[in-house]
């Protein structure tokens, strides 16, 4: 409890001395007053590599205005995400269905509301619930889940939350939200010392007629029901025992009551996640060399971890193929001859931030999808991989492969929205050639979206039924 109260002052007085920190960059745009410049080198103590010319705006936010004015032809098409296709039939418990089979959701194009949400809000309102745990990295002000959580705890429920105390820029709100949830008797938790935990995962033990069941949700992205209309993300639900097992054991790591080492089916940062991927690197190009199928595709936010980047490239020399679909920054260079010719890096950029993490692995398959399909939380960064506490979970029902695939097809083919990294490091927007073509991967899966609930509706029974 000592050591609580000390992180929450620490953190709390960092936030206050944020203002007087020292300053590591000027910008400034072309052309600007020596004096001035110099002025204010000296004045903040910078040096001339600290100091850089930008040639456009300093502060893009100042173009809200303009992007905020009502002009359509200028605008995306308006889009309200979706009830999953199995989530569609109002009334029906989301545990119910879960028992029926493992479900995945794709957001922004299905509802994060009545998925992930609903999720904990019949959690809450169930009184055959006994327990919730959950992580928190990034939540808004209006997050649903502090008052869920609360009234959990007040109705008795044993409530259990991780808060990152340390996301960055998120450090005052999380403050204020973790001392909300301690004073209606929450069992408050910050992590492991010198880890920030980053992994998204929920759990909900449950009396289930039959035995005391738990249910688990692992996710790509935050409990952040703004950012879950902008970004793209997945999400596993599964009451699978081998997952779920895997998940009270998390949980009792984050709380400092477990050394868990061993994990039946999650990779788990830092502790066996790099060397997981690593080793089914290596398995990829023992598989190239023997004749057999093999393939690694992987969707990220950024990849920077040198020791995988080395691995891929010996992969690569080595035959196997391998796709890498990376928003953000890449540190490894396509296309070099004699070191990474099998390799292809794209970036899907659009409507909405590409922010799920998908991997897979062909392990010597001749159909993809009896190969290796993963979704996590966490980046094939050095940061994620080994100063982080991450998660990352196989998806092993067929039908949820076959999602997976489908999303990896629709984005390696895009000519609309993908930009391809070159061996220099520069990037080349490909260029529709086709009227199909010129529908991108966002339109795309808005599509699908809608075809999937249309035909969803058209299954139900006009008699639902509720599960007791």
């Amino acid at each position: 409890e000592d050591e609580t109260d000390d992180l929450l002052e620490m953190i709390a007085e960092e936030l206050k001395q944020r203002r007087f920190a020292e300053v590591v960059r000027l910008e400034h745009g072309p052309k600007p007053d020596p004096w001035m410049l110099r002025f204010l080198m000296d004045e903040l103590e910078l040096a001339e590599t600290e100091v850089f010319e930008v040639p456009s705006l300093l502060d893009y936010t100042e173009l809200k205005p303009i992007a905020d004015l009502p002009i359509a032809p200028l605008k995306y098409e308006p889009w309200i995400p979706l009830s999953p296709a199995r989530l569609v039939e109002e009334g029906e418990s989301i545990f119910s269905v879960i028992r029926d089979g493992d479900l995945m959701v794709h957001h922004p194009y299905e509802s994060f509301g009545t998925s992930v949400e609903k999720f904990i809000r019949q959690s809450v309102d169930d009184p055959k619930v006994l327990a919730i745990k959950m992580t928190l990295y990034r939540t808004g002000d209006d997050s649903p889940f502090i008052p869920l959580l609360i009234r959990a705890a007040e109705r008795g429920k044993q409530v259990v939350v991780l808060i990152e105390l340390k996301a960055r820029f998120d450090e005052e709100r999380n403050i204020h939200w973790a001392q909300e949830l301690e004073n209606a008797g929450v069992h408050v938790v910050y992590g492991v010392i010198g880890l920030k935990t980053h992994a998204k995962v929920a759990l909900v033990i449950r009396q289930d007629p039959d035995q005391i069941r738990s249910y688990a949700h692992f996710g790509t992205g935050n409990y952040h029901r703004d950012t879950a209309k902008l970004y793209t993300d997945v999400g596993l639900f599964t009451c699978s025992p081998a997952f779920t097992e895997d998940a009270v054991e998390l949980f009792h790591f984050l709380t400092g009551r477990s050394l868990q080492r061993n994990y039946r089916k999650l990779l788990v940062a830092p502790i066996n996640m790099k060397d997981q991927f690593l080793e089914k690197i290596r398995r990829e190009m023992e598989h190239a060399k023997a004749g057999k199928p093999a393939r690694i595709i992987v969707k990220c936010n950024s990849l920077e971890d040198s020791t995988v980047g080395r691995a891929l490239y010996d992969a690569s020399r080595a035959g196997v193929k391998i796709e890498l679909i990376v928003r953000g920054f890449c540190s490894l260079r396509p296309k070099v001859a004699g070191m990474s010719e099998n390799i292809r890096v794209i970036s899907i950029i659009g409507r909405f931030l590409e922010h799920s993490r998908i991997f897979f692995f062909q392990n010597g398959e001749a159909d993809p999808l009896n190969g290796e399909f993963f979704i996590g939380s966490a980046d094939w960064m050095y940061r994620n991989l080994l100063a982080r506490v991450e998660t990352v979970a196989p998806i092993e029902d067929k039908k949820l492969r076959e999602r997976l695939w489908e999303i990896f097809e629709i984005m390696t083919t895009d000519r609309r929205q993908a930009w391809e990294m070159q061996a220099d490091g520069s990037y080349i927007q490909y260029q529709p050639a086709t009227k199909e073509e010129e529908v991108g991967t966002h339109k795309k899966f808005m599509a699908l979206t809608v075809q999937r609930a249309e035909e969803a509706k058209k299954r139900i029974a006009p008699e639902g039924t509720v599960d007791t």
